[in-house]
């Protein structure tokens, strides 16, 4: 069967059925039949620029419009809206393997790509990177935090230079910040150490990796560096040094002995307020060689208009891209099918968006938006803020749904993160209503806050969570959750073998499916106007937009 054929066939199976007015049923079979087609060899891995994105596009669109939405992207020649909005993205692509080097103690050594470190397709806006015996600076956290009182560069001048920093918080492994504890704050994540680095005008930042504070084994990052996305940016240097990537904790550990200490000691003078950074007497050559351009990729939207407040949303988002194609596995397997990951959630997103349609208009308007490019650093979703189709303002709270449970029901749910805002209070009364209970994040210092889409509308001030399963199974209770999530994390989670299996059970999303429509209901019918908990670093954002509330 053609891949066209495919697409069509599955979104045929899945013709409209009925369903009660005000408490829908979402049904498993669909759920799993979304999850089989977009996470099937067809769609190839669902990157951003491929056949595989263009594929995904078309059937979500194709579901949307089945399911009984109207159009809600962009609008075209005629002012009529499409169920798309383009995104436009800078991307870079290696011509080559990047050739890195190291001079440690005289000695010049090559570093494989893949194993000593992993670089990442330069995406400062130049083709060609090139250094040349640059020094070489261990700066712990990398961390800038004036309201903390903790600042990792001292007065130390880096501009020019290659970076070293650790992954996750001052205070992860027990320091003297106030940066959370086990708890991430953005801080800890390598996205802002690549923000600072560029800040300070560094010609290179690498992140020493290790797998408990990174939550993620370095075969994880080892994958998908060979191509870069960015928004387009008027400065890309501003926001991107020219080298960025990983270094292996071995090869981290060998620099910091060539310079009179070892990571573990390196580590525990990092977690000090009075860390000093450390001029590793190596040098770094690299050069790296890129094309680059302009892509359009897309996020999929369909809407169900307002009989009352049409110009007010709620939002259900999911983001429907994966990391394409790569080298082989073991098995001879070269497409990542990001099934659990994150076509479940898609699933979700798309029986959502049936339910309410069979329901009718609510009283404010119900978005669905499938983003793209999540994989790439929440690209679509960044877009899509800063370029708002539906007033910012005037959503009421954006629902999340990536990666869901495929194990069967559970007594409880959960978020990703720990933040602290009355939509999450809304959620956590009707699942008691429902018999769930509320779990928070077992995981916090995984950062999963800021590793989702909900993160872009939190930094406008929007109220926003990230849904996920709960931890206490009605089949084997916390225990089995936790090695199902276990195995994932270190089998499945960025690999080929997250593909569907005819052994997963999809009570547990059908049942979190009706959990999350509830809430979506009150927020659609009801005068609310969630917000932020006192305290809360998003609230002040939010709050300078209430006059355009009513």
């Amino acid at each position: 069967m053609t891949t066209r054929l495919l697409a069509a066939a599955s979104l045929l199976a899945l013709a409209t059925a009925p369903a009660t007015a005000h408490d829908p049923s979402f049904d498993p079979d669909r759920l799993s039949t979304h999850v089989r087609t977009l996470s099937s060899d067809a769609f190839g891995g669902r990157a951003p620029a491929t056949p595989g994105e263009h594929l995904s596009v078309g059937y979500i669109s194709g579901a949307f419009a089945a399911a009984g939405l109207e159009p809600g992207g962009d609008l075209d020649e005629h002012g009529l809206r499409s169920f798309t909005q383009d995104v436009v993205l800078a991307r870079s692509t290696m011509v080559d393997e990047p050739l890195v080097a190291a001079t440690i103690g005289g000695e010049r050594v090559g570093l494989a790509q893949g194993q000593d470190v992993a670089v990442r397709a330069p995406i400062n806006g130049e083709a060609h990177v090139q250094l040349e015996n640059v020094p070489m600076v261990f700066v712990g956290y990398g961390t800038t935090a004036p309201e903390r009182d903790w600042n990792d560069f001292k007065d130390v001048d880096v501009a020019g230079k290659v970076i070293l920093v650790l992954v996750n918080d001052p205070d992860f492994e027990g320091g003297e910040g106030d940066f959370g504890g086990k708890e991430m704050t953005y801080y800890g994540r390598w996205t802002y150490k690549y923000e600072e680095a560029a800040r300070r005008g560094a010609a290179g930042v690498l992140v020493i990796h290790e797998t408990a504070p990174a939550s993620y084994g370095w075969n994880v990052v080892a994958n998908g560096n060979e191509q870069t996305f960015d928004i387009v940016r008027e400065d890309p240097k501003a926001a991107h040094a020219g080298l960025e990537g990983w270094m292996h904790a071995d090869l981290a550990d060998r620099l910091l002995k060539a310079a009179g200490t070892s990571l573990e000691k390196a580590k525990a003078a990092a977690r000090r307020r009075d860390f000093q950074p450390l001029e590793l007497g190596a040098a770094l050559d690299a050069t790296l060689l890129a094309e680059t351009d302009e892509v359009v990729t897309k996020n999929v939207v369909g809407i169900l208009t307002g009989s009352e407040a049409p110009d007010e949303t709620v939002i259900y988002t999911a983001h429907y891209d994966h990391l394409g194609t790569g080298d082989a596995n073991a098995e001879g397997d070269t497409i990542y099918n990001g099934a659990l990951d994150n076509a479940t959630g898609v699933a979700m997103l798309i029986e959502q968006a049936r339910a309410f349609a069979q329901m009718g208009p609510q009283k404010r308007s119900v978005v669905f938006m499938a983003v793209g490019a999540e994989e790439k650093g929440l690209l679509g979703a960044k877009y899509y803020v800063a370029n708002p189709i539906y007033s910012l303002a005037k959503t009421a709270g954006v629902l999340n749904t990536d990666s869901q449970g495929v194990f069967g029901r559970a007594r409880d749910f959960s978020i990703s993160g720990t933040a602290r805002l009355e939509l999450l209070d809304l959620l956590v009364g009707e699942a008691k209503a429902m018999g769930k209970g509320f779990t928070p994040d077992p995981r916090p210092e995984a950062g999963g806050f800021f590793r989702s889409d909900h993160f872009a509308f939190a930094l406008a001030g929007v109220p926003a969570i990230s849904f996920k399963a709960g931890q206490d199974l009605e089949d084997g209770g916390v225990e089995r959750a936790e090695q199902m999530a276990s195995n994932y994390v270190s089998r499945l989670y960025h690999q080929q073998d997250d593909e569907w299996s005819s052994d997963w059970n999809f009570e547990g999303i059908a049942q979190d499916a009706l959990l999350l429509h509830r809430v979506g209901t009150r927020l659609a019918n009801e005068p609310l106007w969630p917000n932020w908990a006192e305290g809360s670093e998003f609230r002040a954002v939010r709050e300078e937009s209430a006059a355009d509330r009513r």
